[in-house]
């Protein structure tokens, strides 16, 4: 069943969902189970997302704005006996289908809903969807108020602007009207701490593989665990954003199956999250891989654990640990295993120890990020280069050599007391997908302050001077061109005051009003479609 019914999936994206809905037969998972999937869309669709959900995108941080190739599946399965079917067992799985990656609203959502589901069908769904049309736009920053089946969900979207690492507490206010409300301490955040507590040694090295875009393989018992470890992973590296695909539930039946697990090539840079036996074997030639028992929260200190090799990873049921051959870049930080260690000791709550986590996986990625943002914004031009009368001028090129010469007295050291190779970091960095990635996104970022240096600077010159002094021919070729200026501007969302759009479009009034009266009909007329 689709609710609603007029949403249109294609054939083969149906498929991928129905398969991704359910958890492997080998993973035995009675009672209720809660995971999330991610799937390509299929090409060729129209893009029916309105420009509304555009402008939104625009505000948050860059880790949380939506993928167009990809929905996420957020799935609630319940599976228990049942005498009365034929199969014996009761199985189904109501799944949530979105753009958006916020795994912790959707899956507060389907806990609400789906065991209500369950008893009540299809009627039920109506009643959901009626409240999920009462919703506000989700709007970054805002407090939002969520209705759902009797309760109010209370949360807040990111900002790019808030502080990295900052989580602006949503208060759980007293209801003036009887209905409850919850609110929700972030929307996408999955607990760290417990999803890296089976490899909790390894932290680092598994960072700097993130880091790196390298092909990684998570091997669980079920796919709630597989994909709260592919998230986990995934979210260490930020505020930087994972720019290859990652999968948190990834089967054998999934229409990219052939194209990830070939051996004609080498494996992609891909995060994928398994189930499956089979893939023990299909997998087996990948560089990384980790396998993880059931997630539990340790009662005493983990002891100490080694890298693996991997030829002694021949099964599913091999121990829990990392398999793979790779040499870390940088020093081991003790320290934070240490803190670690010492919360388990003094029984600390799991949310205090994800936070000690994030905010170690963010001093480390700022402290790696931070002399290539500086390299970067030394590439923009000068602002007394910007001419109104000549185009804006180029970003100068990045050159690796000269990026590599300003690490010595700007580097890493600055903010981090890690030892180790981090210029070797940084060389693999630079041939990765998130470097590629990360560069387009400032280079478009600059690109567009430059044209909107360029729009100040046209503002600030007397034009109906300079129009006076000039032909007919030239005006007109001026005012066409100040008006593409100001659809690019709208077009692309150039960063550009209000104000300096409101002077320009009276320039090219005043212009107009100064020219001949059949070449004021023709220009008024021109651009305003």
């Amino acid at each position: 069943v689709i609710y609603p019914p007029h949403s249109k999936l294609t054939d083969k994206e149906k498929t991928n969902i129905c398969y991704l809905s359910f958890p492997d037969s080998n993973s035995g998972c009675l009672g209720d189970t809660q995971f999330c999937f991610r799937f390509r869309r299929s090409p060729g669709r129209k893009v029916s997302l309105c420009c509304f959900l555009d402008q939104l995108d625009r505000d948050l941080p860059v880790y949380l704005k939506k993928d167009p190739a990809y929905y996420y599946g957020y799935v609630y399965f319940r599976q228990v006996r049942d005498k009365s079917l034929k199969r014996g067992y009761f199985q189904k799985s109501l799944v949530l289908i979105s753009k958006l990656p916020y795994v912790n609203l959707f899956r507060t959502m389907l806990k609400q809903i789906a065991p209500e589901y369950f008893e009540k069908c299809e009627a039920f769904l109506e009643a959901v969807c009626s409240d999920v049309d009462r919703w506000p736009p989700p709007i970054p920053g805002k407090i939002l108020h969520l209705p759902i089946m009797g309760i109010i969900m209370k949360l807040r979207i990111p900002t790019y602007r808030d502080k990295p690492g900052t989580t602006p507490i949503v208060q759980n206010m007293h209801q003036a009207d009887a209905q409850i409300s919850m609110a929700l301490p972030t929307v996408h955040e999955v607990d760290l701490f417990r999803c890296f507590c089976p490899v909790f040694f390894h932290i680092q090295m598994l960072w700097e593989l993130v880091l790196l875009g390298e092909p990684l393989v998570v091997m669980a018992p079920s796919p709630s665990e597989s994909s709260e470890t592919v998230l986990a992973l995934v979210s260490c590296i930020s505020p930087l954003k994972y720019c290859s695909d990652f999968r948190p539930y990834f089967t054998i039946h999934d229409s990219e199956f052939k194209e990830y697990t070939t051996r004609t090539q080498a494996p992609p840079s891909v995060i994928l999250g398994v189930t499956n036996p089979f893939f023990a074997k299909t997998l087996q030639h990948w560089p990384h891989i980790i396998r993880i028992g059931d997630i539990k929260l340790p009662g005493e200190v983990p002891k100490q654990v080694k890298v693996k090799k991997l030829k002694n990873l021949k099964t599913l049921d091999s121990k829990p640990g990392v398999y793979t051959s790779y040499k870390p870049y940088l020093n081991k930080d003790e320290e934070i295993v240490k803190q670690l260690q010492k919360g388990v000791q003094q029984k600390r709550p799991t949310e205090a120890q994800s936070v000690i986590l994030r905010r170690y996986f963010l001093e480390l990625t700022e402290s790696f990020i931070i002399p290539l943002e500086r390299y970067v914004a030394s590439l923009m031009p000068l602002q007394k280069c910007i001419s109104p009368w000549k185009s804006p001028p180029q970003l100068r090129q990045f050159s690796q050599d000269d990026f590599m010469k300003t690490l010595e007295k700007a580097g890493p050291q600055l903010t981090s007391g890690l030892k180790g190779d981090w210029i070797g970091l940084y060389r693999h960095f630079l041939k990765s997908p998130n470097f590629d990635g990360w560069f387009r996104s400032r280079q478009k970022e600059m690109t567009q302050k430059l044209e909107a240096l360029h729009l100040e600077a046209l503002c600030n010159e007397n034009l109906v001077f300079w129009s006076q002094k000039h032909t007919e021919v030239e005006t007109v070729d001026l005012v066409l061109k100040l008006k593409n200026k100001l659809l690019q501007a709208d077009r692309e969302h150039l960063p550009v005051k209000t104000d300096t759009l409101k002077k320009l479009q009276t320039h090219i009034n005043d212009i107009i009003l100064a020219l001949p009266d059949d070449l004021q009909d023709i220009l008024l007329k021109t651009g305003t479609t």
